[in-house]
Formats: structure tokens, sequence, C-alpha cells
């Protein structure tokens, strides 16, 4: 089997981390790959399976490939302050500007594929389709999601990870076609070492454990492809179903086989699969909704203290409080949709920095002589000219009264999606929100 020639590794900067990345020539529209849990560019084009697929996706597509922050070529971090899926959503963006990519298929694997599908929910006017295989919504077992492995699996699958790296990276369930191929084991050996070490690996998937996109699915307004393989033992099946019975225009194809690696068995059919859907044609279509972190914010008792300032007094602290929010927004890059009187109404795509920048504000309010507090969902939203509407707007309103002075609090969905943020939450129980079937669980930011 010829090794195709790599391209060149360069780099993008992403806030002040390196991203090395790939870029082939153009042989069809741009297509992002976001590799799984690790990946090391060099030693992909090492493996001759894995270079054989690359290659091949670069025949209908301008592929673009790079390494997560962390892992691989690109700037290692501490395992201690690991990237969120907001930085990492970041990373793929700097990589894209980079090579002047504005859009583009995204191609995800395994928790790649996770990543690729809160991008193209945030950004679907830079997302062409969504390609996802061996992909889930969550990683731990969930009462609507039972297939997904249990705290003891879990358990003793970190343990491997973690004392026996890489020994321990279950090559087995992730190929078994390969097995009794030496030549493959010891390959791969070799480049999840390159690409991780053991520490990095074990924090990786602790990480990775916690990550559970399930409210965002249906805010995936691109096409969507999903290939999953029926018997895949990392993965099972149940998850790629459950995935495309809630995105919008999802279609899913199910492959026989039991791999989880897309380059080992029979990847000729996960291939045409991917080939006819990025050279395929579909209709322009305008972005209306997009997945966004909502923030509300109000002032604690703000009548009591407007008549006790006064008319001029009242006036002049509100200029200074829109102010503060007005720099904290544009400080951790939201978008500020409007005031409210004694309140600010924001966005973000991403929720960890929507919920620092609520902190902020509300550290900043005490300078002030007053207390703010905030409320945080994800969700979709509808763009209308300079407003947005949508429930995930009512949702975050509804969480904010749940606040106290100078609290932040946020939805479920909004802590299950800063996995690795080094965020603190505590929950303060399943909630009633007016207009909003169900109960839902809130949680308080600590520190």
């Amino acid at each position: 089997m010829q090794t195709p020639t790599p391209p060149p590794v360069r780099y993008a900067k992403s806030d002040d981390i390196n991203i090395a990345y790939q870029v082939s020539e153009a042989n069809g529209p741009d297509l992002v790959y976001v590799s799984g849990w690790i990946s090391h560019l060099d030693m992909m084009w090492e493996d001759p399976y894995q270079a054989q697929f690359l290659h091949r996706l670069s025949q209908f597509s301008r592929l673009i490939m790079f390494d997560k922050r962390g892992v691989g070529l690109s700037d290692r971090v501490s395992i201690e302050h690991l990237p969120t899926m907001e930085q990492r959503m970041d990373d793929v963006r700097a990589v894209m500007d980079s090579v002047g990519c504005e859009e583009a298929y995204l191609f995800g694997h395994s928790e790649g594929a996770v990543l690729s599908t809160l991008f193209a929910a945030t950004y679907p006017e830079r997302t062409l389709g969504l390609m996802l295989y061996g992909g889930y919504a969550a990683k731990s077992v969930r009462a609507d999601y039972p297939w997904a492995p249990g705290p003891e699996a879990q358990a003793k699958r970190l343990d491997l990870v973690l004392n026996h790296w890489p020994d321990g990276v279950g090559i087995e369930a992730r190929a078994p076609s390969m097995i009794g191929n030496q030549a493959f084991f010891d390959g791969f050996v070799k480049y999840a070492r390159s690409a991780a070490s053991p520490a990095a690996a074990h924090a990786l998937a602790l990480m990775n454990d916690q990550i559970d996109i399930r409210d965002i699915l249906g805010s995936v307004a691109v096409p969507t492809l999903i290939v999953h393989r029926t018997g895949d033992r990392s993965t099972p099946i149940e998850g790629a179903r459950y995935m495309a019975e809630r995105m919008p225009d999802a279609v899913l194809v199910e492959l026989g086989g039991e791999d989880h690696l897309p380059w080992t068995d029979d990847s000729e059919s996960i291939l045409s699969e991917l080939e006819e859907f990025v050279t395929g044609t579909r209709p322009e279509r305008e972005v209306t909704r997009v997945l966004s972190t909502v923030l509300f914010t109000d002032i604690v008792d703000s009548t009591v203290q407007a008549v006790e300032m006064g008319d001029h007094g009242w006036r002049r602290l509100l200029d200074q409080h829109d102010a503060l929010c007005r720099k904290q927004i544009e400080h951790h890059r939201g978008r500020l949709i409007k005031t409210t009187g004694d309140g600010i109404l924001a966005t973000f795509d991403g929720p960890a920095r929507a919920i620092r920048c609520g902190q902020a504000i509300a550290l900043g309010a005490r300078d002030l002589e007053i207390e703010i507090r905030a409320g945080l969902h994800t969700g979709e939203i509808e763009l209308r000219d300079d407003d947005i509407g949508g429930v995930a707007v009512h949702f975050a309103s509804r969480v904010m009264g749940f606040a106290g002075s100078g609290e932040v609090v946020v939805s479920r969905t909004v802590k299950d999606l800063v996995a690795g943020s080094g965020l603190v939450f505590t929950s303060i129980g399943e909630q009633s929100l007016k207009g909003i079937p169900g109960v839902w669980e809130l949680f308080s930011v600590q520190g």
C-alpha cells in the first residue's frame, strides 16, 4: 500500500495557542476533518490506512485537518486547564480563517462528531453540511440514553488509559477487524503515544465523559449525514439513531461491521457516502436560527433604589451599569442585544464565556454599590434584524428569576456544555419555569 505525500504542516493562532493544521489541494469544496479523542498530523500519514483514507477524502474536497489544542503537533496545555468545547470551536474557526475558508463541510469522527455538531448549530452560516461517523450525543448513561457506559465501566476504562497507556487505548474495541494484524496494532500504539501523554489522554477522556449535547440536537439547521456501523463495539448504533431522530435535517446510513475507526474495515463504504453528500447540490438558504447562549441580567431591588436615588441619580447609575455591561460583553466576545431598563440581554457563541461574563458583571456591579442577578440558557434562537426571539430567550429569562443577589444561575444544558472549563456548580433542584412545559434542573455557579 503506497503512502500518499502529506501536505505541509502549518500553524494558526487561536488566542495564544498554536494550532497545527494541514490543507490539501482543492479538488472540491472545503471539508474540515475533526478527528476523535486524540490525533497527530504527522503520524496519521505514517499509518497507511489513515493516509489512504485522508487521501481519498482529498480527492473530492479541499481537505483541512488539524490537531486540537493539547494533542499532536498543536501546543500542549495543562491537564488542569483543558480546552472547553467553545475553545475547540475557536480553534476550528482559526484554522478555517487561516486558509481563507468562509464555509465548509464538517466531518467529525467519534468525539469530533460532538464538536462538529456543536459548531454546525452555533455557526450555520459557516457550515455547508455536517457529516458524522461513530458519533454520540452523550458519553455517559442517562435515563433516555441507556446504552452508554455506566460509572463502573467508565472507571475501568479510565484506569486503563491512565495506568496502561497506550496499550489501554482499547484498540480491540475500536478496530476488531484488525485483530491479528500486528503491524496495524504496533502502528496505532505508536500513534497514540505520540498524540498524547498518559495523563493528557486520561484527562481528555474524563472530560469527554462529561459532555452532553442531547439538548442542542434539534438546533442543528444544516443538512446532516450520520454514518454508523451497526456492530460498533465502542459507540453503540443506538446513539446514532437517537441523534438522527432529533436532528431536523439528518439522514442515517447504517453500515455493517464492528469497527469504530473509519479507516479500517471497508472504509470505502463510508467514503462513498461522504463523497455523494459533498458533491451533491443543495438549495441556497438564509440563516435565521442559530444555537446560542442567552444571558439575562437585572438589578436586584431596582425599583426601591430608583425611588431612593431620584431620577437624576438613577439615570447616572444606569449609565454606569450599561457601560460596565457593554465592556464585559465585548471582552467575552458576546453580542449585546438590548438593555432592558435595569438589565441586559446578550448572546454568546460559547456558554463558558457567557457564564464568566455574567460573573464579571456581578462583580463589577458591587463597585457601583448595586447587586445584579443573571440567568443563562443555551438553545436555538431566531435572528430578527437587531433583535432575537425563540423559546431559549424566554427560558433564560425564567432561569434568571431563580438567581439571588450577585448570583449566576444556569440551566443543565449550559452546565453540560462547559465540561473542562473549571467552573463549579451547585444544583438548586428541579424547577417549574412559567410558560415552559416540564421541570428543569438549574444550577448556581460557584465562585
